[in-house]
């Protein structure tokens, strides 16, 4: 079995995946160097090992998403310049969720490239402050970031453009309210394939916190899931890489096969996976206590 699928089914047996989401124990595992690569196209990961960022790069400038944590933006900045880019060229920050993982690297790599940040409005008054909102099922545990500068929102359903360069917001709250899925094409040559960043659809709460008391949440998890199988996919990356398997289907393409990270039926699975983890939250919590 993959070592991505591994970790997911682990998290899931374990029933205590927001140690997994909000402790730091992890940050230098999480924080391990990856060289970075091209996708397809346009599209280079330029993250650290453990926590996805995605740059997409064209004449008119370039769009980054995720900053990882804050100790991965000096890393991230640095694979943007070994691929022959330049920092002042990136002229636009996007987040799939302000967790300290995925967003705490943003306030710096905006300082080194003076890139406007645009997300969803309760990822904005999140980012504005540093603090986490309460509305957040880990709120109490999730640690603060740097507040970011030149924030703006973005609306659900609204593309984005930076000169050829268009970028979609698929609002996909549950794990937090303002989680956002980002979609956009890269082409190589005549051959063009829809990309997907999926934001975390990982049903992990605090100590003592219950999905089944908070049925808005649980509704929001439900809309994300049937709104993301919608989404044309052909390459998917998640924002932590092992979760869309991205590893595995790198290493499958580095040993020949020029497809490899094509799949059009990871979204399907990676909506699957976290469908079971809900659900299996909500059975423990309906469980009587003995």
């Amino acid at each position: 079995m993959r070592r991505g699928v591994l970790l997911v089914l682990a998290l899931m047996l374990t029933g205590t995946a927001a140690a997994a989401d909000t402790s730091c124990d992890n940050c230098k595992v999480w924080n391990t160097p990856q060289k970075p690569f091209r996708i397809f196209g346009n599209t280079y990961y330029v993250g650290p090992h453990g926590l996805s960022a995605i740059l997409i790069t064209s004449e008119s400038g370039h769009v980054l998403i995720d900053g990882a944590l804050p100790e991965s933006a000096a890393q991230i900045a640095a694979h943007i310049r070994e691929l022959g880019f330049r920092l002042e060229d990136v002229k636009l920050i996007l987040n799939s969720h302000v967790h300290f993982d995925h967003a705490g690297g943003i306030a710096e790599l905006q300082r080194l490239t003076g890139a406007a940040v645009k997300v969803s409005a309760s990822t904005a008054t999140v980012m504005k402050t540093g603090g986490v909102g309460e509305d957040d099922p880990q709120f109490g545990t999730v640690a603060n970031i740097a507040p970011v500068g030149n924030v703006s929102t973005v609306a659900d359903g609204e593309m984005l453009h930076l000169g050829p360069l268009a970028l979609t917001a698929h609002f996909t709250p549950g794990h937090t309210a303002g989680g956002t899925t980002w979609t956009w094409d890269s082409c190589e040559s005549a051959r063009c394939l829809h990309m997907v960043y999926a934001d975390s659809l990982f049903a992990a709460g605090a100590d003592g916190y219950r999905f089944s008391d908070h049925p808005d949440v649980v509704q929001s998890f439900e809309r994300s899931f049937t709104r993301f199988t919608a989404l044309p996919c052909n390459i998917l990356v998640s924002a932590h890489p092992e979760f869309s398997e991205l590893w595995g289907r790198l290493q499958r393409r580095d040993q020949g096969d020029a497809d490899g990270l094509v799949d059009h039926n990871a979204c399907t699975r990676y909506v699957g996976v976290m469908q079971r983890r809900l659900a299996d939250t909500l059975a423990v919590e309906s469980t009587p206590r003995r």
